[in-house]
C-alpha cells in the first residue's frame, strides 16, 4: 500500500499537492507513454442502467467537485478489464488554475485541463464503497480528459451551468441535480488504456483498476472559470481556489499498460481502411519528426 500524507507540495495552498510521492507499490495516478502501451484483447464497457436518468448530490467538499449518486438509480459497468460487475457512487471533477494543467494523469508527460473521474465499487463482492476501497478487486476508476472548447458536453453542462455551479462556491455546500443521463458523460469511443493502481486521496488504498478513455470531454472556457471561483474553505475563511486539485504523478513501479486499441490492424472495420491509433498523438523519447521533447494534440 503505497505512502499517501500531507507534506509540503510546491503549493501548500492547493488541496492535492501536498500528497507526498511513493516509491513503493502501486500508486496513482502516473503518466501514460504511448510507447509502452501493451495491447490486449479486452471487451468493449458495457452498462446497465436501471433506469434511464439518474439522480445525485454535487458536493463542494474542499478538495473537489464531488456528484454522488442517490440509491433507487443505479448504474452498473462491466466487461473490459473487470471480472466482476462494479456500480457507479461518485463523480469526481479536478481542474487547473490554467489550461496546461489540471489533470492527474498524464499522456506523454503532458496534462490536460481536467479530468473526469467515476469511481465505481465491485458490489458483487462487497457491500458498499467504503468496504470495496479497502479489499483486493474492489474499486474500478473510468477517467476521461477535459479540454476547454466552445461547446460542453451535455452532462457536465448540466452541473456546470451558472445556475448550479454557483451553489456549491464553499466548502460543504450541496445541491440536488435530477434527471441526468450518464450515457452523456461519455466521449463517443469504445477504446481505453487501463492499469492496476490506487486511490489518489488519502489513505490511497491500491484497489483500483483505472480505465482512461481514448476520448476528451468538452467545457467552456467559461465554465472552467467557474470552477477555478470555488473555495476550498467555509464563507467565514479567507477564499482558495480549489484549482490544481491533483496529486503530482507517482512512478510507474513496472506496472503493464494495457489498451485495447490495435495499431496493427486494419480492414473493414477501421475508418478508410486506416490502422487504429490513439485519438491522444504524441512522441514519447524520440519522436518521428526527430525530437525528444513529446508534443501532443487532440483529435476532435
Amino acid at each position: 500500500m503505497s505512502g499517501c500524507r500531507a507534506g509540503k507540495g510546491p503549493n501548500q495552498d492547493t488541496p492535492y499537492r501536498m500528497l507526498e510521492n511513493s516509491d513503493l507499490g502501486f500508486p496513482s495516478p502516473t503518466s501514460v507513454c504511448f510507447c509502452s502501451l501493451i495491447f490486449s484483447s479486452l471487451s468493449h464497457l458495457a452498462f446497465l442502467l436501471i433506469a434511464l436518468q439518474v439522480s445525485g448530490t454535487m458536493y463542494n467538499t474542499g478538495r473537489h467537485v464531488s456528484l454522488r449518486l442517490d440509491k433507487e438509480h443505479l448504474v452498473n459497468i462491466s466487461g473490459g478489464p473487470m471480472t466482476y460487475s462494479h456500480r457507479l457512487e461518485e463523480i469526481r471533477l479536478h481542474f487547473g488554475s490554467e489550461d496546461s494543467q489540471g489533470s492527474e494523469h498524464l499522456l506523454n508527460g503532458q496534462a490536460f485541463s481536467g479530468e473526469v473521474q467515476l469511481i465505481h465499487y465491485n458490489h458483487e463482492l462487497y457491500t458498499n464503497v467504503t468496504e470495496a476501497a479497502k479489499s483486493p478487486n474492489g474499486l474500478v476508476v473510468v477517467s476521461i480528459f477535459i479540454k476547454v472548447s466552445d461547446s460542453s458536453n451535455p452532462f457536465l453542462n448540466r452541473m456546470l451551468n451558472r445556475d448550479t455551479i454557483t451553489r456549491i462556491t464553499y466548502k460543504n455546500d450541496a445541491y440536488l441535480l435530477q434527471g441526468l443521463n450518464i450515457e452523456e458523460l461519455y466521449p463517443e469511443t469504445s477504446s481505453f488504456i487501463t492499469y492496476d493502481g490506487s486511490m489518489t486521496i488519502p489513505p490511497c488504498y491500491e484497489t483500483a483498476c483505472w480505465i482512461i478513455m481514448n476520448k476528451p470531454v468538452y467545457i467552456t472556457r467559461m465554465q472552467m472559470h467557474s470552477l477555478r471561483l470555488l473555495s476550498q474553505n467555509q464563507p467565514s475563511q479567507i477564499f482558495l481556489s480549489m484549482s490544481d486539485n491533483f496529486r503530482p504523478v507517482q512512478p510507474l513501479n513496472n506496472r503493464c499498460i494495457r489498451t485495447n486499441i490495435n495499431f496493427s490492424l486494419q480492414g473493414k472495420d477501421c475508418p478508410n481502411n486506416r490502422a487504429q491509433k490513439l485519438q491522444y498523438r504524441g512522441g514519447c523519447g524520440g519522436s518521428e519528426s526527430g525530437g525528444s521533447r513529446p508534443e501532443l494534440s487532440l483529435s476532435a
